[in-house]
């Protein structure tokens, strides 16, 4: 999910549950601190050969390996989706200064998390470009969640699809009625790639 293993660590519990052989927590670094992420417990054959007590079933596994029956051992895990959230979102969640001094708040989820996968920003609102914007958009949203923008200067366009964590924006500007291509902006190095639009399904499959 993009996290790199440097943000986790193991934390073994030293007092455990009388059920329990083993116990460990998967801890991620937050800004504020390591915090429990999941639960990990050794709960041995607690369960089983208690229910099997109460029941009156056998709940034992004959092993044709070994030749031998015995209860199986049930290792729990927990893990919530809050706290899974709250580690990539504040993972992900910066703020860069640019080479010019100006300072971006980009959200880098990695592309197959990120709610939208790409923008459609017409370069400007005449000319031809909306029209052709929304029939790349069309082509385009069967297949993947997009947002058409043709608010506001491009670069300010670039900078609200950063901060909601979009992966590729897709410019249509005047060449692109010409050569049936288009400008596409990748968001965590800001690189451009002129691309043809009958490749551009590809081209979002193969980033993705």
């Amino acid at each position: 999910m993009g996290i790199p293993a440097e943000k986790y660590r193991y934390h073994d519990h030293e007092k455990l549950a009388h059920y329990a052989n083993a116990a460990t927590d998967i801890e991620f670094q937050f800004p504020f601190g390591f915090k429990e992420l999941e639960g990990i417990h050794s709960r041995t054959d607690f369960d089983l050969s208690r229910h099997s007590e109460f029941s009156g079933k056998k709940l034992q596994y004959f092993d044709t390996e070994l030749n031998e029956s015995y209860t199986p051992y049930v290792i729990e895990t927990s893990i919530g989706v809050d706290r899974t959230f709250l580690a990539i979102f504040s993972h992900a969640l910066k703020d860069e200064t640019l080479s010019d001094g100006s300072v971006r708040t980009v959200l880098s989820l990695p592309a197959k998390l990120a709610p939208y996968k790409a923008a459609i920003l017409p370069l400007v609102k005449k000319d031809g470009l909306p029209e052709k914007a929304r029939e790349i958009m069309d082509m385009l949203k069967y297949d993947y969640m997009v947002q058409y923008d043709e608010k506001d200067a491009i670069g300010r366009r670039y900078r609200r699809q950063d901060a909601i964590g979009t992966p590729f924006c897709i410019t249509i500007d005047n060449d692109t009625l010409q050569d049936n291509s288009v400008t596409v902006r990748h968001r965590d190095t800001m690189q451009q790639d002129r691309v043809s639009i009958d490749q551009l399904k590809g081209f979002l499959a193969k980033n993705m």
